[in-house]
């Protein structure tokens, strides 16, 4: 809510990326919302939570949705930055305002469709055959066609991105260097961004790894779930705390961390006490 706030509040940060930033706060701050909607029921009714009910279907498949989006939207902020500096010695192509407003509204799209498809009927609320045992009533096989596509998705591309990013200014870099220019600017820049990549790389993975190994016993599991309980549910519970803890960091890494962000927040934090002085600064 601090990201979204701060964004909207200052006109100078909208901005191609800046968009891309704040539709991942909005992301994060829905993924928030249906885990603590989720929560909230196991709370009030576990075993609805554990055997299935048609009322787990809408919280679930705002948790899909949320958590797709927030995946796209990180791939997005990759194959942007890619174009930011791939293309910045070209004026043929510039990533625009619209073309970012363009792909928030695709990514939305392509997450709902996808994350209400129980709600459309793949589920298997009157039958047992191919039940998901963590997330009933969801099919295990809708699942696996949600889980490993988006899982691939997630960590090939920015993988890709990222490390053409760091050789596109490595190679820079050495051009400049060749020149006998200054490359201060060029290197503190790769160490930046390999830093980076490397917190992204560590936070999907601490964040999404277990509950791809979740689903992945789902489907492998034939045992019954009161055998399996509580232990794979405590389980399931610890992966969707890692999920939401997703949603703190994504904002640390991508916008706390940048000083143009930060000087805005301490200015709208001065505002209330000394508008003018803010103002002008």
């Amino acid at each position: 809510c601090t990201v979204i706030f701060t964004r909207v509040a200052t006109k100078d940060l909208h901005k191609p990326i800046s968009i891309l930033f704040c539709n991942l706060a909005f992301s994060d701050l829905f993924t928030s919302f249906s885990g603590f909607w989720i929560s909230m029921l196991f709370i009030t009714n576990p075993d609805i939570t554990i055997f299935g009910s048609k009322d787990m279907l809408a919280p679930y498949a705002l948790y899909t949705m949320s958590i797709l989006s927030t995946i796209y939207n990180l791939v997005s902020i990759g194959i942007e930055r890619y174009l930011a500096v791939a293309e910045s010695m070209r004026t043929r192509f510039r990533v625009a305002r619209n073309h970012s407003i363009a792909i928030v509204i695709i990514n939305w799209i392509l997450a709902f469709f996808l994350g209400c498809l129980p709600l459309m009927g793949w589920n298997c609320l009157r039958t047992e055959k191919n039940l998901s045992v963590l997330y009933s009533p969801f099919c295990v096989d809708y699942l696996i066609f949600i889980t490993i596509p988006n899982i691939v998705v997630a960590f090939i591309i920015p993988l890709f991105t990222y490390l053409r990013i760091i050789i596109i200014l490595r190679k820079r870099k050495l051009r400049m260097k060749a020149c006998g220019q200054a490359t201060g600017t060029y290197k503190s820049a790769e160490i930046q961004v390999a830093r980076t990549s490397i917190f992204i790389w560590l936070l999907a993975l601490i964040s999404y790894a277990p509950f791809f190994a979740g689903v992945i016993f789902d489907a492998t599991n034939h045992q019954c779930p009161v055998d399996l309980y509580p232990g794979v549910y405590i389980f399931r519970n610890c992966t969707a705390m890692l999920i939401t803890m997703n949603c703190l960091g994504n904002p640390i890494i991508y916008t706390l961390k940048a000083k143009t962000l930060g000087a805005k927040l301490k200015a709208l934090k001065c505002l209330s006490t000394n508008r003018v002085r803010a103002c002008t600064i």
